[in-house]
C-alpha cells in the first residue's frame, strides 16, 4: 500500500506540473490562479460527469443544482452515478460561496474555484481534468438550457453510438442570433461539420476530452472542429431555448471579429499542425519558383535587348532568400511537432498508470 501511495502520489505531482504549467489549476494544485473546494471522489468512477462553467451566476446556480438533482434521479443516477462539476470562473457576487453551501444538500456536487476571472476555455480547461465520469455534458449556468430537458436528450443520443453530441436551439429569441448565424456558416463552409448550432450545450465520451488538444483562449467554441477532425462521430439533438432567469449575458456582438480570426487559426492548425512543412514549404517552394521563373526573364531579356531591370533582379532575389528561410522553418517547426509528439506520448502513458492504479486501489 506505501509503494501504491507513492506511486499515485508521483503522478499527481507530475499531472499538476503539467496543469500549471498550462495557466490553469485543479486540486490542491499550487498554482495561485485557482483553487479548489469539493467532496473527495467515490471510488467508482461515475458514469455521468455534468459540467458547468459558472461566473457572477448568484441567482441562477441554486435552480440549476435542484434541476440537475431532479434530472439525475428521473434518469436513476443516484448513489454516486452521476456528478455535478461546477466551476466557479473567479465570480464576484458570491456564486462560489453560494454553491459551496449547496454541496451539504447535494452530495453529487462538486465545486471548483478560480480565484480570478479566467474565460469559459479556461474554466472548461479546469473541468475537464476534474470530471470523472465516462460521459461527460457541457451546460451552461444561465439556465438558457434546462437540465431536466437537455440531460435526458444528450445522453439519449450518446447512447446511440456517438462520440459528440450538439445541441440545436430550438425556438431561441435573442440578440445574438446573427452573430451566431456568421459564425456557424462559416464553420461549416471551412471544416465540413454539419452540425447547426456549434457553439451551445455538448455531450462527450471521455476519450474525446483526454484526446483534446491544450485549448488556448475563446477555443470553447471549437471542439466540435476539433473532435470531427480526430475522427469522432458527432450527433445533434434539437433543444428548447429557455430565456435567462437572472443576470446577463457576458457576450456581445464585439466577439465576431475575434471569432472568424480563431476560426483561422484552429483550420491553419488542424490542416497543418502535424506536417508544417507542407505549408512552410509550399510557400518557399512557390517564392523559389517565382524568383528563379524572373531571373530567366531577366536573363532572356538581357541576351535579346542588352537591356535590365535592378529593382526587378533585387526583388527576385529577395524572394529566393525567403524561399529559403521558409524551408528552414519548416525544418524548426517539424522539429517541434516531434517533440510535441513525444511528449503527448508520454502523457497517455502516464494517464494509463494512474488508471491502472485507481483500478487496483
Amino acid at each position: 500500500m506505501a509503494n501504491q501511495r507513492m506511486a499515485n502520489q508521483r503522478i499527481d505531482e507530475s499531472a499538476n506540473r503539467r496543469i500549471s504549467q498550462g495557466g490553469y489549476a485543479l486540486g490542491e494544485s499550487a498554482n495561485p490562479q485557482s483553487s479548489v473546494n469539493h467532496r473527495m471522489p467515490t471510488e467508482d468512477r461515475p458514469r455521468v460527469s455534468v459540467l458547468v462553467p459558472a461566473r457572477d451566476e448568484a441567482g441562477n446556480v441554486p435552480e440549476l443544482v435542484a434541476r440537475v438533482g431532479r434530472a439525475f434521479a428521473t434518469l436513476g443516477l443516484t448513489d454516486g452515478a452521476a456528478e455535478l462539476v461546477l466551476v466557479d470562473d473567479g465570480s464576484t457576487d458570491g456564486t462560489g460561496a453560494i454553491a459551496d453551501g449547496l454541496t451539504a444538500s447535494y452530495p453529487f456536487l462538486r465545486v471548483l474555484h478560480h480565484r480570478r476571472n479566467q474565460g469559459l476555455t479556461a474554466a472548461l480547461r479546469t473541468g475537464f481534468l476534474a470530471v470523472r465520469g465516462e460521459l461527460v455534458l457541457f451546460l451552461p449556468a444561465d439556465l438558457e438550457s434546462d437540465p431536466e430537458t437537455d440531460i435526458p436528450l444528450l445522453l439519449g443520443k450518446l447512447d446511440e453510438g456517438y462520440d459528440v453530441v450538439a445541441g440545436w436551439r430550438q425556438g431561441r429569441k435573442e440578440g445574438k442570433v446573427f452573430a451566431s448565424g456568421i459564425y456557424n456558416t462559416v464553420s461549416r463552409w471551412l471544416f465540413g461539420v454539419t452540425a447547426h448550432d456549434m457553439n451551445w450545450i455538448k455531450g462527450f465520451r471521455r476519450e474525446v476530452i483526454e484526446n483534446l488538444p491544450p485549448l488556448r483562449s475563446d477555443w470553447h467554441r471549437f471542439l466540435l472542429h476539433i473532435a470531427a477532425n480526430q475522427g469522432y462521430r458527432i450527433g445533434e439533438v434539437p433543444t428548447p431555448w429557455q430565456k435567462r432567469r437572472a443576470g446577463r449575458s457576458k457576450f456581445g456582438l464585439g466577439r465576431i471579429p475575434i471569432s472568424l480570426l480563431d476560426v483561422l487559426v484552429v483550420k491553419f492548425l488542424l490542416t497543418f499542425s502535424r506536417a508544417p512543412m507542407r505549408f512552410f514549404g509550399g510557400l518557399g517552394l512557390a517564392a523559389v519558383a517565382v524568383s528563379a521563373f524572373i531571373y530567366i526573364f531577366l536573363v532572356l531579356l538581357w541576351l535579346t535587348a542588352q537591356t535590365q531591370v535592378r529593382p526587378l533582379f533585387w526583388a527576385a532575389g529577395g524572394l529566393a532568400i525567403a524561399g529559403l528561410l521558409l524551408f528552414l522553418i519548416g525544418f524548426l517547426a517539424e522539429i517541434i511537432v516531434s517533440q510535441g509528439e513525444r511528449l503527448a506520448e508520454m502523457e497517455r502513458i502516464l494517464r494509463e498508470q494512474r488508471a491502472e492504479i485507481e483500478r487496483l486501489s
